[in-house]
């Protein structure tokens, strides 16, 4: 129950809007099993709330390392049928997108757990695919792949927006004006965002990163909790200037 989440209170007061609250979710990597009772959580809380705006948010990174991104995937797409949802891009989505452009960057996908995705979709590669295996490999994910997921990840944006706050993948240029952010950063940059104590201009929401737990500092949130390797997926709720963890 989001009524028995840990809150941590922040030094600057980042606002949503009157009547909102957002749900956030990021880093599920293929852990549909995770995702599933998280989103009963939010149908139980938003059941009992009295927000009138309901907004869920997912931050990217659907896909690999986990055992079943194609479930995962059908469960966004259903959640979208009947909920206010946004989904952004993770690096491993275009990392699919590229892999799909150019059958070449295989090996270096399989490096960061692209070959859990491939077993989803019902293909059996082999540990060090040569060229024409990878050509092979990469047509026949294109043929599994349902016309609703090429749509789905076709759709991906990279932030979304909402009062004081920010929601992105993996963090933004310190410096650097919002809507002047790259993509390559808005999707990948680390230590450069962590170790920055800017504001930012929004308070920003991410994940990319793992930590152990939740991180809800003065500037930004950092909600991946590794959900692959630890069995942790974390939900954020924010209503007003009030951030809940689970």
């Amino acid at each position: 129950m989001l009524s028995a989440l840990r809150a941590r209170p922040t030094t600057r007061q980042p606002r949503l809007p009157d009547g909102v609250r957002i749900y956030a979710i990021s880093d599920i990597h293929g852990c549909a099993h995770l995702l599933e009772p998280l989103l009963k959580v939010i149908d139980a809380d938003v059941a009992r709330g009295r927000a009138s705006h309901a907004i869920e948010v997912y931050l990217g990174d659907y896909i690999d390392r986990g055992p079943d991104s194609w479930a995962t995937l059908d469960l966004l797409i259903e959640r979208a049928r009947s909920r206010n949802a946004v989904f952004l891009c993770g690096n491993h989505e275009a990392f699919l997108v590229d892999v799909l452009r150019d059958p070449s960057r295989l090996a270096a996908w399989f490096r960061v757990g692209g070959i859990q995705t491939l077993m989803s979709y019902g293909l059996a590669p082999s540990a060090e695919p040569d060229a024409d295996e990878q050509t092979a490999l990469v047509e026949n994910l294109w043929a599994a792949m349902p016309d609703r997921h090429r749509k789905f990840l076709n759709g991906l944006r990279l932030t979304f927006t909402c009062g004081d706050f920010l929601f992105v993948h993996a963090g933004v240029r310190p410096g650097v004006p919002l809507p002047e952010q790259t993509p390559r950063d808005l999707l990948w940059i680390r230590d450069e965002f962590l170790n920055s104590p800017d504001d930012f201009g929004k308070y920003v929401v991410h994940g990319h990163t793992p930590v152990r737990s939740a991180e809800l500092l003065p500037n930004r949130a950092n909600i991946d909790t590794g959900a692959y390797a630890t069995g942790n997926l974390t939900l954020l709720s924010i209503e007003g200037s009030r951030l809940l963890a689970v």
